[in-house]
Parts: C-alpha cells; sequence; structure tokens
C-alpha cells in the first residue's frame, strides 16, 4: 500500500493514481493509442426491446462521442471513404483501424493501437457477426488489445465463452457503462438493467478472465456525493480492473439537454467536479486502473458544462487540488 503523496508520485510516474498510460507502458513497454471503430451496432435501449430513445443523456452517436480527436472533422471524414454500405462493416474494420493509424500518425509515435468498438452495444448482434468483427480488428498487426463497450444484459455465456477465446489471441477488456448503483438513478436515465444483472455479469467475466472496465457519471440530477461516493465505494469491492470517471455532459439532441433547457437543475462547477472526483479516487484500491478522470465532449454539440471542454485546464485543475491536499488514490481504501 502507498502511504503518502511523495510516495505516490513516485510509483506512478509522477500521478497520484495508477493511469492507463502507467499500465500499458508495464505491460506493452510503450505508449498505445485508442482506435474506435464503427461495427454498425444498435442498442436494445434505443431498436425497441427496451425502449427507443436510449439513456437519457445518450446521443445520436450512442456515447461515441467522447472521442477526442479520433472523432475530429478529418478523422470522420477519413472513417466516412472506407466505411461500406451497412451489413458489410466487418469486411472493412481493418480500412477503419488504416485510417485511425493515419490521422494519429500525424500527431503521435505509438506503433500499437487498442481497437475500441465503442458506440452503441458491442455485443447486440449475432455471433457469426461478432466473431467476424472482432477477429478483423484482432488480425490487424498493429491491434495490441480489443476494447468492447457493451451492456451487461447483453452478454449471454455464448458470447463470455467468445470473448474467453479470443482473449487467449489477445488481451480482451469489456467496458461496462455502469454510471451508478442507485436504482431510482437508474430509473431516471434509462439505463434499463438493475444492480444485479450487472453484478452478474461481472462475476462471469472474471470468471472467464476478462478484464473489465466499468463507467461511472458525476453529476447525475438527483445524486448527492454520498451517493457517488457509495457507488464507488462498492465498486472498490467488486472484481474489476479498471474505471473510468465521467463528468455528467448535456449534449445538444438529448433527452436530457430537453430536461436541463426546461427546469435546470445544479451542474458541477470545475473546481467541485475536482474535489468529488479525487475524493472517489481515494477510496478506490492502488491496483485498480484509472483510465479516465474527465471527458471533453464536441464542442459543437456541448450545452454544459462549458468548462469541460478544456481538458489540458481540467486535468491541471485535479492534479493540482491532488497537490494542494497531499492525496492518492486508495488513500482511504478500506479492503473486505
Amino acid at each position: 500500500m502507498v502511504s503518502n503523496y511523495a510516495e505516490a508520485l513516485r510509483l506512478w510516474h509522477g500521478k497520484p493514481y495508477y493511469s492507463l498510460s502507467q499500465y500499458l507502458q508495464e505491460h506493452f513497454g510503450e505508449k498505445i493509442y485508442k482506435i474506435a471503430l464503427d461495427g454498425g451496432f444498435t442498442c436494445p435501449n434505443r431498436d425497441g426491446t427496451l425502449g427507443n430513445r436510449g439513456c437519457i443523456f445518450c446521443s445520436a452517436g450512442g456515447s461515441g462521442d467522447f472521442s477526442g480527436a479520433r472523432l475530429s472533422k478529418p478523422y470522420r471524414t477519413q472513417l466516412d471513404e472506407v466505411r461500406p454500405p451497412e451489413g458489410h462493416l466487418s469486411e472493412n474494420i481493418c480500412s477503419q483501424l488504416e485510417a485511425g493509424k493515419n490521422l494519429l500518425s500525424k500527431k503521435y509515435t505509438g506503433r500499437r493501437f487498442i481497437a475500441y468498438f465503442q458506440a452503441f452495444t458491442n455485443t447486440y448482434a449475432p455471433m457469426e457477426h461478432l466473431e467476424k468483427l472482432y477477429m478483423s480488428a484482432l488480425s490487424y498487426p498493429e491491434t495490441a488489445i480489443l476494447s468492447i463497450a457493451t451492456r451487461p444484459d447483453c452478454l449471454s455465456p455464448d458470447i463470455i465463452e467468445l470473448l474467453k477465446r479470443l482473449n487467449r489471441i489477445k488481451p480482451v477488456w469489456i467496458e461496462l457503462g455502469l454510471q451508478t448503483i442507485h436504482e431510482d438513478t437508474a430509473r431516471f436515465i434509462r439505463r434499463g438493467y438493475t444492480l444485479d444483472v450487472f453484478t452478474d455479469a461481472l462475476c462471469r467475466l472474471n470468471e472467464a478472465g476478462i478484464d473489465t472496465i466499468v463507467h461511472t457519471i458525476l453529476g447525475l440530477p438527483g445524486e448527492s456525493e454520498d451517493d457517488i461516493l457509495e457507488t464507488h465505494r462498492f465498486l472498490a469491492q467488486q472484481p474489476i480492473q479498471g474505471i473510468k470517471l465521467q463528468l455528467l455532459h448535456i449534449l445538444r439532441g438529448t433527452d436530457l439537454d430537453v430536461l436541463y433547457r426546461r427546469h435546470p437543475f445544479h451542474i458541477l462547477t470545475q473546481e467541485e467536479y475536482a474535489a468529488l472526483i479525487i475524493r472517489c479516487i481515494e477510496i478506490l484500491p492502488p491496483k485498480m486502473v484509472i483510465h479516465r478522470i474527465t471527458g471533453d465532449g464536441p464542442k459543437n454539440i456541448l450545452t454544459a458544462p462549458l468548462w469541460s471542454s478544456h481538458k489540458k485546464q481540467v486535468l491541471n485543475t485535479i492534479h493540482h487540488t491532488f497537490k494542494t491536499r497531499a492525496t492518492w488514490q486508495g488513500r482511504l481504501y478500506t479492503p473486505l
């Protein structure tokens, strides 16, 4: 266990938490960047199975908007050029990876990438289709990791068996958008599944040896600071390997945006967010990889909070607050 702030900085290469960049350096010996892929998926929360409008905060991009430079106009243009007609996407995953690699090579020096199926529910398709898509990504020489964003209610035993088999080829990560453990909030945001569905899927993924990254949102309407901390205390005791902490963004075109304009609710300030995310990270185990501590929604559709569009400034504020409080990941973690 880390015993003080200075030790945390030494252990985690200048950061007071175990970052994804350090994890990748430790396991792969180099910088590895993420390329978002379009698998042509939808979601049971959109196709009428559970609902038809998605989660209340989810945009038309299916939460694929929080992708930074890789969803910038140049990247979208390249992707549109290589995207084949619907129904043939599985034949073109490597072309999407190539387009992403070409864009990233103009700014970064990394040689390998995380192939990230991000938007919508990326296990929500027939098994044969999934296997073809995933193998297309895994077979790309520069793919180091396959990361798949999905829902816990879309992980059948057969799909987990497929993931287990693919994990023997290259590492496979599953990303689950839990957002909160509180059922009232889950119903409000139209998540569409209960906490026991999440814990069941998590247990089965863990038994299969699949690393799991869980997404949480800080600042959901109606949630207090204690509610948010309770979510992270719960996750601190679960068999998960990584976490993405996300500030609530309100994007134009979402039902949350409509609600906010009609009945404005409190949005976290930058200082409030920095203080809150540090309290969350303090209670997480030191071995849990912190994949994200902020997010930068597209400026052209961002309603609030506008300060979140200045990602570097947000990160500086968080790191400065860590320093002034002389605290670190796991300082308040209590194992069971």
